[in-house]
């Protein structure tokens, strides 16, 4: 039985000093669920009605107008076949004790009915005589002993005992002020209600713990009112009467007093609500379920629906949870007293009771909460409810209510958060992404979910990948691309994607698709194409690629479009472990002479001896000279592999002077280069520097004559010709009218360094002749000195040992260390000399 549940608010807006209210309806998730009772209460409904409902975990007894006894299972079964004694007129009360092995029934016939379900002897009947509004069985009368009684209620309270003899032994607790309408016994205390009020009593003290008296309201008689109360524990008291909810606790007093019960009854709770109460029961901590009966009236004057409240109970006021509006028959025929409800504590379970119907109400498990949030369209709290942890469901699953969720966000184009949920709902599982990815392929949504489709250790068929693939290609080729460079082309089939996109080009030839291309060649092992693909696009890809894959003979026929691309790259590349030969290299980039340049610059820097090998010095000069001329004069300076009237003839084109002087140098036309100096570049530190590193005093005559004319540059060569040349031979030549600016200071100049000079070369001619002598000393004393001759020596005429057995005569030693048998030096008259250096020295003569 589905019912609906509504939350009514109301708002206030003042516009004009107008006022209105604004009603607004918003549906709230229940907190119950219910089920119609059906099966054989529905035969006994058509003939009779339900005065009173007693339940019971094991059962539900109903009593009926007529005066019939049913036991009931909870779908409306009869489950005891045992005819019970039935009353003459309606049932008023019906108890059941704790395990649910005896029943006592009350009627207004004054008869009371103890039934044993199982067993007759201990079943008892009483008849007062009177009418007996109320009935509380033992909750312990299933056990032997003194716990065989009840209570009755009319106009006194009556405890009725089985005897030791079997009697029944009846005494009066209280006598009551008007009739006792309702009663609750629970463990040891009994609760009733009459006209004036409510009393809780203590059934081993055998004491009232007090009256709550009910309030005086106007036009309201309490008789006409049934008092509707459930125990929620044993020190808890639920109580509704007409439209006031009183939660009451019973507790044990801190002090002991003589003459005063034990415990003591608190209020803990009051408030009103808007209704009529029919009946009241707990549900979860301090909230309550209220069985309510509209005070008015429907626009034929007949009853409203009754409602079922959900309220979580404050000191004096409460908060509305929910409200069920109860679709019970022929409610328009029924009184709030006509209502009740039946509280299971326990079982958390509750029975709504009209004379014509039965519905059995019970919190709504995990699963019912998620079928209604998902049939109110609520899936993100379906989802936090079957992602919780130590949650039981029967009639759902995570992955069930997952696809309903992505089934309602791909029909609301929620697209992006649709694919965030197939990531957590699916994971690695297969099965799963193949059934449900097709639900994105139909909306032309893959791209949403491709972030998430597996790609590790578990894959997807290939087909899946392509389809994505496709979809990119045709709608997004930016995302094709970053696809293509993302996924592994173990995925899919290259050659069905590389044709497909070849085919789309036609259409569309961003760079975007050119790039994917390229990478899909390179999947594919098609690097030529691949390369020209990038080439195409001017993609500096390529130069990753080359290096990655080792193309390095592939670009031969490339190079000037890669130096093109990006010159700093290609270097690289070529100069790296010389993977493309240097002549290859050279021969390519013969048309493009600033790459050429670049090139042989970066080889130069790496290896300059490689260049002079292979004579390629003469290419850089030219090269040099017309893009980094800086680099020239160092180039000519460190190198002798190159041309130097043709570098000289490529310098004297572009006036490049400073190289022109070193070239000339290097000619020997000193003369030249001096006058190129002082005519083209006029500096006479330059002219001075360049006669210094000829060392040709021709050269600083030269100098001098060219000099003459300027006097500033005879000012520079009065304070710095000292130290080369005789200073006078620059004086004499000074015309006398010669005005030099800073003449005074050049001369001191001049002779100051002319005499430093002087000096120097004195103290270098006495170190070198005390030198002389002290050489000349030792070398003599060295001379003079014998020597030691012995079997190594051979004469240096002969070739023979000096000394041996065969020897004969003297043996001579110059003070060369030449060694002689004395037989073997010609004299011919002449002092006896040392052959060998006389023989060098007369040769070096010759020579000279």
């Amino acid at each position: 039985m589905r019912l609906t549940t509504k939350y009514h608010f109301s708002k206030m807006t003042n516009q004009s000093d107008e006022k209105s209210d604004i009603e607004t309806v918003e549906e709230v998730e229940p907190k119950l669920k219910y089920v119609r009772l059906t099966n054989d209460v529905q035969t006994i409904l058509t003939k009779d009605g339900v005065s009173y409902l007693a339940a019971h975990p094991k059962f539900l007894c109903i009593g009926t107008n007529w005066g019939s006894i049913h036991l009931l299972d909870f779908e409306g079964n009869i489950v005891n076949n045992r005819q019970l004694r039935p009353h003459t007129v309606a049932v008023n009360q019906i108890s059941i004790d704790s395990r649910g092995e005896f029943i006592a029934t009350c009627s207004d016939d004054g008869n009371v009915f103890v039934y044993g379900l199982y067993t007759t002897e201990d079943s008892q009947e009483v008849s007062l005589g009177r009418c007996v509004k109320s009935v509380a069985i033992d909750p312990l009368y299933h056990k032997s002993g003194n716990y065989r009684r009840f209570i009755t209620g009319d106009d006194r309270l009556m405890l009725h005992e089985r005897t030791f003899l079997g009697r029944t032994k009846s005494v009066v607790l209280c006598d009551v002020e008007g009739v006792v309408h309702n009663m609750r016994w629970h463990n040891r205390f009994v609760a009733w209600a009459s006209n004036i009020g409510l009393r809780v009593y203590d059934i081993i003290s055998r004491c009232s713990l007090g009256l709550i008296k009910w309030d005086k309201r106007n036009n309201i008689i309490p008789s006409t009112y049934r008092c509707n109360l459930t125990w929620k524990d044993s020190g808890t008291l639920l109580v509704g009467w007409v439209d006031t909810v009183r939660i009451c606790g019973v507790k044990r007093r801190l002090q002991r007093l003589k003459d005063v019960p034990e415990y003591i009854v608190e209020p803990l709770s009051m408030f009103r609500i808007d209704y009529f109460i029919s009946g009241i029961g707990p549900l979860n901590h301090n909230q309550l379920v209220i069985l309510c009966y509209s005070k008015e009236k429907d626009e034929n004057e007949k009853a409203m629906r009754p409602q079922l409240y959900v309220v979580e109970a404050k000191e004096s006021k409460y908060v509305e949870l929910c409200t069920d509006n109860l679709s019970l028959r022929d409610f328009q025929d029924f009184g709030c007293n006509d209502y009740a409800l039946e509280s299971l504590v326990v079982e958390n379970l509750f029975v709504i009771v009209s004379p014509k119907d039965i519905v059995v109400a019970n919190p709504c498990d995990a699963d019912d909460r998620i079928e209604w949030l998902i049939e109110h369209n609520k899936y993100a709290e379906a989802m936090e409810i079957v992602n919780s942890k130590n949650i039981v469901l029967n009639r759902n699953s995570r992955i069930s209510v997952g696809k309903k969720f992505l089934d309602h966000l791909l029909f609301v184009e929620e697209y992006l958060e649709a694919g965030q949920l197939t990531a957590e709902l699916f994971g690695n599982d297969k099965k799963l992404w193949q059934e449900e990815i097709f639900k994105f392929a139909q909306v032309h949504q893959l791209r949403q979910v491709s972030a998430y489709i597996p790609r590790g250790e578990v894959t997807l068929d290939p087909h899946i990948y392509e389809m994505v693939l496709y979809e990119y290609l045709k709608l997004e080729p930016e995302g094709f691309l970053k696809i293509v460079k993302q996924w592994s082309p173990s995925l899919y089939n290259v050659s069905a994607v590389t044709n497909a996109l070849i085919e789309h080009l036609i259409v569309n030839s961003s760079s975007e698709l050119l790039e994917a291309l390229a990478i899909l060649y390179t999947h594919s092992g098609k690097f030529d194409k691949a390369l020209g693909a990038y080439l195409k696009l001017n993609h500096k890809g390529i130069f990753q690629l080359i290096t990655k894959q080792n193309l390095y003979p592939l670009i031969h026929n490339m190079i000037e479009d890669l130096m093109q691309l990006d010159c700093e790259q290609t270097i690289k590349i070529l100069l790296e472990k010389d993977t493309v030969p240097i002549d290859v290299a050279v021969a390519k980039l013969q048309h493009n002479r600033l790459y050429l340049y670049t090139y042989l610059d970066a080889l130069e820097k790496k290896d300059t001896r490689m260049l002079a090998r292979r004579n390629l010095h003469k290419d850089l000069v030219s090269l040099y000279a017309a893009f980094a001329r800086e680099k020239l004069l160092p180039l000519l300076k460190r190198s002798d592999n190159y041309s130097i009237a043709l570098a000289l003839e490529e310098c004297k084109r572009l006036e490049y002077y400073p190289e022109m002087v070193y070239l000339l140098g290097r000619m020997g036309n000193t003369k030249d280069a001096l006058n190129l100096v002082m005519s083209q570049l006029q500096d006479i530190e330059q002219a001075i520097e360049f006669c210094k590193d000829q060392n040709d005093t021709d050269l600083w005559h030269d100098l001098i004559g060219l000099s003459l004319d300027q006097p500033n540059f005879l000012k520079v060569l009065l304070r710095k010709i000292g130290t080369y040349v005789d200073p006078r031979i620059l004086i004499r030549r000074i015309g006398k009218r010669t005005q030099i600016p800073g003449l005074k200071d050049a001369l001191v100049k001049m002779m100051t360094d002319y005499n430093l000079q002087v000096s120097v070369e004195d103290g270098c001619t006495k170190i070198v002749v005390s030198d002389c002598f002290d050489l000349h000393e030792r070398l003599y004393n060295i001379r003079r000195k014998g020597c030691g001759v012995d079997e190594q020596h051979l004469c240096s005429a002969c070739q023979k040992c000096i000394v041996g057995q065969d020897t004969v005569g003297n043996a001579l030693i110059f003070y060369c260390q030449h060694v002689f048998h004395e037989e073997c030096i010609p004299t011919d008259g002449l002092e006896m000399t040392c052959i060998i250096c006389t023989d060098s020295r007369t040769k070096q003569a010759t020579f000279q």
